[in-house]
């Protein structure tokens, strides 16, 4: 199973842990990253998804989402096509713009899910007719045990 987490999913392990839902989310993460791993998921990240990354201010934070982020076996990158997808995207909907070209490389690099916390993103993503499922990642590992 080909798997594209978003920059939140990578966050959340860091994010405050004395909140069960974000507890829960994050040992969901962090058993889908164990899992790629293992080989018994793939892992896909992207060029966006390190812009992304790249852009958090908070030093220590971002370096350990790098650490996180290393279990990615496949990389994709933006291009023209992807571009034109995200667009699409946006103009269907009010998903912005990083969100959008999230889905565009997912569906691009035929992941089979897109995991995201982001609940907004998923109720938006689950109204377009789109080649990846996005879901959440306690979602998803609650339906693949």
């Amino acid at each position: 199973m080909r798997i594209y987490l978003d920059n939140c999913c990578y966050n959340r392990p860091f994010d405050d842990q004395t909140q069960d839902r974000i507890h829960l989310e994050s040992e969901a993460v962090l058993a889908v990253l164990r899992r790629g791993q293992t080989g018994l998921y793939q892992i896909i990240g992207s060029d966006i998804l390190e812009l992304e990354m790249n852009q958090m201010r908070d030093i220590v934070k971002r370096t350990c989402v790098k650490e996180l982020y290393k279990a990615a076996a496949v990389h994709g990158f933006y291009t023209e096509e992807t571009r034109k997808r995200s667009q699409e995207i946006m103009k269907q909907s009010k998903i912005r713009t990083f969100d959008s070209l999230h889905i565009a490389l997912a569906e691009a690099l035929q992941a089979d899910v897109l995991l995201t916390t982001d609940d907004k993103l998923e109720k938006m993503a689950a109204k377009l007719e789109l080649k990846v499922k996005v879901m959440n990642p306690l979602k998803f590992m609650w339906e693949e045990i």
